[in-house]
Formats: structure tokens, sequence, C-alpha cells
């Protein structure tokens, strides 16, 4: 599992039947900051994700990939690598909290 940030939203009108009704978002992975182990900073990556919890632009969400990405009910016999399982609330590393949804 990763964290990542949703930087916006794809729609794509033509793609195959399984993928209709399905929310994609654009999300970019994020990482410890090396420099400040208090503060997380992102890759640099985007990546296009199944949104299966209902998340929006700009929320930190949990992400995983590959046939993991298939092992929901809601993604089984989905064409992905990228789903969004969770929206995160906060992100504590060691004493220091480098991530609160509400701040």
């Amino acid at each position: 599992m990763f964290i990542a940030k949703v930087t916006g939203s794809l729609v794509a009108t033509q793609k195959v039947d399984s993928m209709t009704g399905h929310k994609m978002l654009v999300v970019e992975p994020y990482r410890v900051d090396p420099q400040d182990r208090n503060s997380l900073v992102g890759t640099g990556r985007s990546l296009v994700a199944v949104d299966t919890v209902g998340a929006g632009e700009n929320e930190f969400v949990l992400i995983t990939q590959g046939s993991s990405a298939r092992l929901t009910p809601e993604t089984k016999s989905l064409p992905i690598d990228t789903v969004i399982i969770g929206i995160i609330d906060s992100v504590h590393i060691g004493q220091a909290c480098a991530y609160q949804k509400d701040q």
C-alpha cells in the first residue's frame, strides 16, 4: 500500500465496457521526506487510479497497485493496476504528525 494525493480526475468516454461507471482519479504517490522525516513529499509521478471510496481532489488517499488492485469486491473483474482503497485522516511518523486531514 502507498500514500498518494489526488491531483485531478480523468474522463474517458471510450473505454472497455467493464470500466463504465467507475470514477478515475489522477494521483501522485507521496513518501516521507528524507530531509525532514516529519513531512511528506511528492514523488513527481502521476498514476490513474479507480476510486472505490469517494475521494476528492487534494485528499490524501491509500492506494494499492498490481494484482492487489483487483482483490476488492468492486474491482475484481476490472483491467486496472491502481485502486484507491481509503481516505487518510492522519499520518504519524515517530512522535510527529506529518499530515492531519482537518488542518
